[in-house]
């Protein structure tokens, strides 16, 4: 049984030959995918960009009520606790996620505390992974990138601090700020690194999603993220968290 009052003990599993021979490979697939990308290669887009943003922000005051609910669970896991690569990201302990989907995998329990986002969330063309993501007062989220070029990021602004301006993001050469009911598109494949220096709680519904491409592009970016899937990094955050919402639903008594 998992003590919920203790952090989960998570460990980086062994990389396998395949999984360190595609890291290296890493720049090569993005080179493909960014010549390949219908939608260009901008660090920041325009979310009419993509035409479903539009229902996001239309619903945004409904997916809100749903995240004060699940802001009201102590227990939701900081990202190292689900996934140990991520342990440098979060080392302040300040960065919670609570997922809907997780690269292709339904979370079925935190989806029925949360259906309307869920539903919402399923509708998006090629979604990989949707989770309200959750930074608290005074955190910062070291300078980092994404995966793959294969996947853009939107970040729908829920609950956003009054002081606005000092929570923030850089994404490679530029500053961006969050604002309730608008949607933030970006690729994390730039660098880009986030502060919250204001002393509430910044959420956002996290998207991501298949970058709309061309051939050869397409069949690169959904075979190499199928690989992903199936590798340490994913399958690895998918045990731990099943380990702790197993011990979550005994405390329910589920």
């Amino acid at each position: 049984m998992v003590d919920l009052a203790q952090p989960l003990k998570a460990k980086k599993p062994k990389r396998s030959f395949i999984y360190r021979t595609g890291k290296k490979l890493r720049p090569w697939f993005d080179d493909i995918l960014a010549k390949s990308s219908a939608v260009g290669n901008p660090p920041v887009f325009d979310p009419a960009t993509f035409p479903w943003t539009a229902e996001l922000e239309a619903n945004w005051d409904k997916i809100r009520v749903e995240a004060l609910k699940v802001l009201e669970f102590e227990d939701i896991p900081v990202l190292p606790d689900i996934s140990p690569d991520h342990g440098r990201l979060g080392a302040d302990r300040k960065w919670k996620s609570f997922f809907l989907f997780g690269y292709g995998y339904r979370v079925d329990d935190n989806c029925a505390k949360a259906p309307v986002t869920a539903e919402i969330a399923s509708r998006v063309p090629g979604l990989n992974s949707a989770f309200f993501s959750i930074l608290a007062p005074g955190a910062r989220i070291p300078r980092h990138r994404g995966v793959t070029k294969g996947l853009i990021t939107c970040h729908l602004g829920v609950v956003v601090p009054k002081d606005w301006r000092s929570v923030r993001m850089a994404v490679h050469d530029q500053m961006v700020h969050w604002h309730e009911g608008k949607c933030l598109v970006f690729d994390d494949t730039y660098h880009h690194e986030v502060w919250n220096e204001t002393d509430e709680t910044r959420v956002v519904l996290l998207v991501q999603f298949e970058r709309p491409m061309r051939q050869p592009g397409r069949a690169i970016g959904r075979a190499f993220m199928g690989a992903v899937r199936r590798s340490p990094f994913v399958q690895e955050a998918r045990k731990n968290f099943l380990a702790w919402q197993g011990a979550q639903n005994k405390i329910d008594g589920h």
